[in-house]
């Protein structure tokens, strides 16, 4: 029995190496895309040395109180700690794969299976198992069987086309897809603590300059009052100035509530109750460590660094994958099975040796003929799912060339547009004191002093909310490059 059980497991292994060469399916290669060799809007920031997206996120923020908040989202943040949850089920899921080689072993410490029959089941009485008891049967509930036994179990399908091979790809692949959307997460989340970071410094500009102006406003007044009590002007101008400070005094309560609102978002972003958001820095091009110097890099390695990028080229592998398991599925299977053990009729001669040893190995060759076109259906479908990821492959690709561009052109326009803001706010702060001094000798009217003020205020107004908009584009395009997770 030994020799012949050995002469069938060596056949079975046999076979198994000699088709483990016959490993069935499609390998994946990597899509061609046709992408620009160059950015379209880029022009010195494309050929200088150093790469930003290669630029570590604490080097490229310049502010500490921001660099601890991203800490501590990194850290707290719940899509980040559901990414790392995910990742760890993925590895155990690759573990498991790697098990699927060995065959599977249950062990059965003890059973006992008795089964009763009556007169009037087509079965007849264990006449033997009455006989080694020394008892008649009865007529009813005779015992029909009896079994007491202990042994081991085990079965083997060998991977004869590759199929445990093709889970481990498409397995591995999951594994390092839940890698990249951590790493997709991660840069997604720098950017929008950043960004709600610089949305706060933005608000803290903005009531200063409504609580400025509202100063202002009151000088004037006090100023327009005087001359009315003089005679030398009516009372609409008391009304119209009033007006004026009250526009700015307005915005300084909507502001108030802004800064709330925005302190919470963050404070959620970093995992963390509402609360106060700490913040030190005023608003200006400081707090990002980016010039001249640095390069954008080619489209091609902005394909090999980003996240999201990276994430679809494996969700195209998990596809592939599958489409050889499906083609897999109509071929023969080999497996082989076995029990090693004892076994007996009688609880006396459950452990009888040798007389209760039981053995026995099944091997077998089974393959599908008719399954109603199921499988092969099943195999198409497969592989139309494997081009439907490829074109979303290369449509991921498209999107990240686009808005790079798009991040690009905002970039330089903006940096531009600043330029002529702050010019601008210059001018209406001249007007502003220009008008007052006019208007304190009698060369201009109160309309013209309350037009400055309302001008200079709209400006500066503009001028933060464009120095944000800059600062926000800038943590765009470090994102868009796949910064920020390395």
């Amino acid at each position: 029995m030994y020799s012949g059980f050995m002469r069938i497991l060596f056949l079975f292994m046999a076979l198994s190496v000699c088709a483990a060469s016959c490993k069935v399916g499609e390998k994946y290669q990597q899509p061609n895309v046709n992408i620009p060799d160059n950015f379209r809007g880029a022009t010195e920031l494309q050929n200088t040395d150093s790469t930003l997206q290669k630029i570590a996120w604490r080097k490229f923020f310049n502010d500490t109180i921001l660099v601890a908040l991203i800490d501590s989202a990194l850290k707290n943040n719940f899509d980040m700690r559901l990414a790392l949850k995910n990742i760890e089920i993925a590895n155990r899921n690759l573990s498991i794969n790697r098990l699927e080689y060995l065959p599977s072993v249950d062990g059965n410490l003890a059973t006992i299976n008795k089964q009763y029959r009556s007169s009037d089941f087509y079965g007849s009485p264990s006449a033997k198992w009455y006989e080694q008891s020394n008892k008649k049967a009865p007529n009813s509930l005779s015992t029909y069987q009896s079994q007491y036994s202990t042994g081991i179990d085990f079965s083997w399908e060998l991977d004869i086309w590759g199929k445990i091979a093709h889970q481990k790809d498409m397995l591995k692949a999951e594994w390092l897809n839940q890698q990249e959307i951590r790493n997709a997460i991660q840069t997604k989340l720098i950017s929008d603590v950043a960004t709600g970071y610089f949305h706060l410094l933005k608000l803290d500009a903005q009531i200063e300059v409504a609580k400025r102006n509202v100063t202002l406003s009151d000088s004037t007044l006090r100023m327009i009052k005087l001359q009315f009590e003089a005679g030398e002007i009516s009372a609409l101008a008391i009304q119209q100035t009033e007006s004026q400070r009250l526009i700015a005094a307005s915005l300084v309560p909507e502001l108030e509530k802004s800064i709330l609102v925005q302190e919470n978002a963050l404070r959620l972003l970093i995992g963390e109750m509402p609360n106060q958001v700490p913040r030190s820095s005023s608003l200006n091009n400081t707090l990002i460590n980016f010039d001249s110097t640095i390069s954008l890099g080619s489209p091609l390695e902005i394909i090999r660094n980003r996240p999201d990028i990276r994430s679809a080229e494996y969700e195209l592998i998990i596809a592939n994958a599958n489409a050889n398991i499906t083609q897999i599925m109509r071929y023969p299977q080999l497996s082989l099975s076995g029990v090693f053990g004892v076994n007996a009729m009688l609880a006396q001669n459950w452990f009888n040796i040798p007389g209760a040893l039981l053995g026995g190995v099944v091997g077998g060759i089974s393959a599908p003929i008719f399954k109603n076109g199921k499988l092969k259906n099943k195999m198409e479908i497969a592989k139309i799912e494997r081009d439907k990821q490829e074109l979303n492959f290369q449509r991921q690709v498209m999107s990240a060339v686009m808005e790079i561009s798009n991040t690009i052109v905002s970039v330089e326009k903006q940096k531009e547009q600043l330029s002529f803001v702050e010019e601008r706010v210059a001018n209406a702060e001249l007007a502003v004191r220009n008008a007052s001094l006019l208007f304190k000798s009698g060369y201009a009217t109160y309309l013209e002093v309350i037009t400055a003020q309302s001008n200079s205020l709209r400006s500066e107004l503009d001028l933060v909310e464009l120095q944000q908009r800059q600062l926000e584009s800038l943590v765009t395009l470090y994102r868009s490059l796949g910064g920020g997770w390395n």
